[in-house]
């Protein structure tokens, strides 16, 4: 007579364990949602997506013990696949009225800054003798849209996780610092500069929307108009940067492997922003679908944070050393000083 094998453990199905991380995840970025609504966190400018990645990295590295089953792949899946979506409907946020009423000056400046910026990143980031993913992310933050873009330049470069979170991190320092330096050195007369000319340079030169909204509103409500719509014009930048740090990452690839033929990337979620944006400039959907589009967008781009960050570990960061520190520091002159000085000249 033989003997029965003993009955193995039962297991929680896959799904379920998807299932699981994918709540959880929902649950980080709600939660990111509740406390960045706080008024005291609202005022200091910190948006959502931040918050995000602060309480996944949290998690991350205080809670003891591996993740449970299934949940690797639904972060995963988070922090890239619902990113690409979520940047493709960011272009909700922006008309092509709104860029025609920015006008030929305030274009001007954003083009400069958001170039400028990116190329001294670059250099800068092979002067520190950073890689080029983080010197890349790092400038991307500085220069277009703050977290939102190093996580769109991410995707992208497909670049490991602890370096957006670092480039995240100093978009929130150095555009923390802007929000409370601005008003002051505006106040105390040291940036003569009036109406939509102050305008500009607060949408040109500070990382994040939030953060430019909060600054510009610390001065005048007209300042602030003319800030955020310069602001939206570095985002619609987003798309074509993108396309061509495709068109170069294939190259640099095509060298790699000694001259063989690679097809560029064509970031479909980068066609989709485009493709949003004509539509959204049409006026075909009402405006108070376009507003529950941006909540919902923000809160898909809150997920992707929290994701974000708990893919994110410290001992990975720190590999990164005072350098990456450094570089969004002297990117942060860069904005303040050049951005100044750049505006004077064609906006004033």
């Amino acid at each position: 007579m033989s003997s029965l094998a003993p009955a193995a453990a039962p297991q929680t199905p896959s799904w379920r364990g998807k299932f699981d991380g994918l709540l959880f995840v929902f649950l980080l970025a709600l939660a990111a949602f509740q406390l960045a609504g706080l008024e005291r966190v609202a005022a200091l400018g910190i948006s959502p997506l931040v918050v995000a990645i602060v309480l996944g990295a949290a998690y991350g590295n205080l809670v003891p013990g591996a993740m449970p089953a299934g949940w690797a792949d639904v972060i995963h899946l988070a922090a890239r696949r619902l990113l690409r979506i979520a940047v493709a409907f960011y272009g909700m946020r922006l008309t092509l009225q709104e860029l025609v009423a920015v006008g030929g000056v305030g274009l001007g400046v954003a083009c400069v800054m958001v170039l400028g910026t990116l190329a001294l990143g670059v250099v800068l980031g092979r002067l520190l003798r950073l890689d080029r993913d983080t010197a890349l992310l790092t400038a991307a933050g500085s220069a277009i849209c703050g977290a939102a873009a190093v996580l769109a330049f991410e995707s992208t470069t497909r670049a490991a996780a602890h370096k957006s979170a670092v480039a995240v991190a100093t978009v929130v320092l150095f555009g923390s610092i802007s929000m409370f330096l601005y008003p002051v050195l505006y106040h105390a007369g040291w940036l003569p500069l009036e109406g939509q000319a102050m305008g500009i340079f607060i949408g040109a030169s500070v990382h994040e929307v939030a953060q430019v909204v909060a600054t510009a509103s610390a001065i005048d409500p007209e300042v602030t108009h003319a800030a955020t719509i310069v602001k939206m014009a570095r985002v619609a930048m987003l798309a074509p940067l993108l396309l061509i740090l495709g068109v170069w990452l294939s190259r640099q690839a095509r060298h790699a492997t000694g001259g063989s033929k690679a097809r560029p990337p064509i970031p479909w979620f980068v066609l989709g922003f485009v493709a949003l944006v004509l539509l959204n400039s049409t006026g075909i959907v009402a405006p108070q679908w376009v507003a529950r589009i941006e909540v919902a967008d923000t809160f898909a781009l809150t997920m992707a944070m929290a994701a974000l960050g708990l893919e994110t570990r410290v001992s990975r960061m720190r590999q990164a050393g005072p350098r990456v520190l450094l570089l969004a520091a002297m990117l942060f002159v860069w904005l303040l000083v050049g951005g100044y000085f750049v505006t004077s000249w064609l906006a004033g």
